[in-house]
């Protein structure tokens, strides 16, 4: 292996592995797209569900939602207290990419934008999460991608030499931060077209 050979792969989780869209709940309690659109735009767009997945606990982010929109209380606690049903099943072509890619040698970890009370349900339905040798949640660390200080923690707690790792995530934003830290950085689109990229970056899959 040359020195900077990649010789470690990042996945992201959600809708990279694992399917996350909180319209599929919201189109079964509202009555039409523009409704949901407007719900999850104006009452809980994705910057209030971000402070849950930076780690603020759950109660304390639905009750002061609660307290600002008591009109719409209901479908705020449906958020979180019906959460499985805006997840669905994995996405088989990246666990099977993320399968050949450990089995050929490489290192495979997680790092996920993701709430440290919601996580342990997802660890439960998707038993592929125990085949990383690690995963950083960000919710667990109390920061988030883009913030280059989660990275960090993923290169100092794992070993990891940013320079010989590639990071695929759905949000081109996390990937850019990726690349400030060293790594090699792939927009996820779709498992076909991640073996596309890995194959370019010489990874064999």
């Amino acid at each position: 292996m040359t020195a900077n050979a990649i010789d470690t792969v990042v996945f992201d989780l959600g809708n990279v592995m694992i399917p996350w869209d909180p319209r599929v709940l919201y189109r079964k309690l509202l009555q039409d797209e523009a409704a949901v659109d407007a719900f999850l735009r104006d009452i809980c767009p994705p910057a209030w569900n971000a402070h849950q997945d930076r780690g603020r606990p759950i109660a304390q982010g639905v009750a002061e939602h609660v307290a600002q929109h008591p009109e719409h209380e209901a479908l705020i606690r449906a958020y979180y207290d019906r959460w499985n049903e805006t997840i669905g099943e994995a996405i088989e072509g990246s666990v099977a990419l993320m399968r050949e890619l450990k089995a050929k040698g490489l290192h495979v970890f997680a790092l996920t934008n993701w709430s440290g009370e919601t996580f342990p349900r997802a660890r439960v339905r998707f038993p592929f999460l125990a085949e990383f040798e690690g995963i950083v949640v960000s919710g667990d660390e109390m920061m988030i991608k883009p913030e280059p200080e989660i990275y960090q923690v993923l290169f100092e707690r794992y070993g990891i030499e940013p320079t010989r790792a590639v990071f695929i995530d759905d949000s081109i934003a996390n990937v850019e931060a990726a690349r400030a830290q060293g790594m090699k950085g792939i927009h996820f689109r779709n498992p076909e077209a991640l073996r596309v990229e890995l194959r370019e970056l010489g990874l064999p899959v």
